[in-house]
Order: C-alpha cells, then sequence, then structure tokens
C-alpha cells in the first residue's frame, strides 16, 4: 500500500468524524504508517450531512485531501448520491444497507452493503452504529490491521463504552454478507 484515500460519510450523530479520528489513530500510532484525517459537518449538531477524509500512507502524506477514495464509507443515501461518482477505478463502496441504495454506481466497483444499525439495536445502542460499521470495513480492508482499530477504539471512545464500542466493531467484523 503506498497511499489509502477513505472518505466516510452520513448524518451528524452517526459518528463519522470518530470513524475518521479511529482510522487515522490506527494508521498512524499502531499501524506505524503516516496519516491525516479532515472533516466537513454543516452547522446542526445532529441530522446534518458531515464526512471525514482519512489518507493512510507508507509514505509521507502531502496533500491533505481524498482525490479520488479508494473506499467510500456511505451511511447516507445523500453521501452516497454526492461521493460515488468520485470513486476511484477498481474502489469499495461500503454502504448502511438499510439506508443506502447503491444505484447508477459505475463498473468496477465492488459493493459490500451491512445492516449496522439492525445489529446496533440488536446490542441495545443505535449510537454503535459506527462501530459495526468500522469493524466491517476492517475486515474488507487488507490496509489496517484489525489490532490497530481496536487499539485505536480504546483510546478514543469513553472508558465506560469501550466494552459495546468492541463488541460493535467484532459484530461488524465477523459479518458475512449474508
Amino acid at each position: 500500500m503506498s497511499l489509502m484515500q477513505i472518505r466516510v460519510g452520513g448524518f451528524g450523530g452517526q459518528g463519522v468524524i470518530l470513524i475518521g479520528t479511529i482510522l487515522g489513530k490506527a494508521g498512524a500510532i499502531f499501524d506505524h504508517k503516516f496519516a491525516t484525517m479532515t472533516r466537513s459537518y454543516g452547522p446542526e449538531a445532529r441530522g446534518g450531512a458531515c464526512s471525514s477524509q482519512v489518507l493512510i500512507s507508507d509514505e509521507s502524506i502531502t496533500f491533505p485531501y481524498v482525490t479520488q477514495p479508494d473506499y467510500l464509507i456511505a451511511l447516507s443515501q445523500e453521501i452516497y448520491d454526492k461521493f460515488s461518482p468520485g470513486l476511484a477505478e477498481g474502489a469499495c463502496l461500503i454502504y448502511e444497507k438499510d439506508l443506502v441504495k447503491p444505484n447508477g454506481l459505475q463498473a468496477g466497483i465492488k459493493k459490500l452493503g451491512i445492516p449496522c444499525m439492525r445489529f446496533a439495536e440488536e446490542l441495545g445502542s443505535r449510537v454503535v452504529l459506527n462501530m459495526v460499521m468500522l469493524g466491517y470495513f476492517s475486515a474488507n480492508c487488507p490496509g489496517l490491521t484489525k489490532e490497530a482499530i481496536q487499539e485505536a477504539i480504546r483510546i478514543t471512545v469513553p472508558p465506560k463504552t469501550i466494552d459495546v464500542n468492541l463488541m460493535a466493531f467484532e459484530k461488524g467484523y465477523t459479518y458475512d454478507g449474508s
């Protein structure tokens, strides 16, 4: 891997920025790579569109923004509609199966859907849908190790929520797509 470009997007309140923060920490701190993370969100506290951009590389990063994502993690239809046309050739779309309908995707893009909201509800907390998605991403992304992402979760989330977040991560990690 020389440079991996990841865009994560959804509604405010879905933990999009947290996913980006954890991915950046996993790459930079625990997998000993170079990483940047930028974020964008509207003035709304919850419900407005937001996204984070993460670059992870074995070499220094000279431009900190995603230009053509290798991965798009879409937690809302709006984000899918806005960012899917810019996916790199051979990229991977990872999406929330119940909220996103990937229509009109260009040829050669790998599509992986997971019902992360349903899984989060089964775990008793809708707020961990981002960790379910992060686990699924981790299982399908060769650029970062599972252990690095788990360690980044441990140092990022509030201490009293570590167990439920790691449980949600594992639920996504072990999802087989059926």
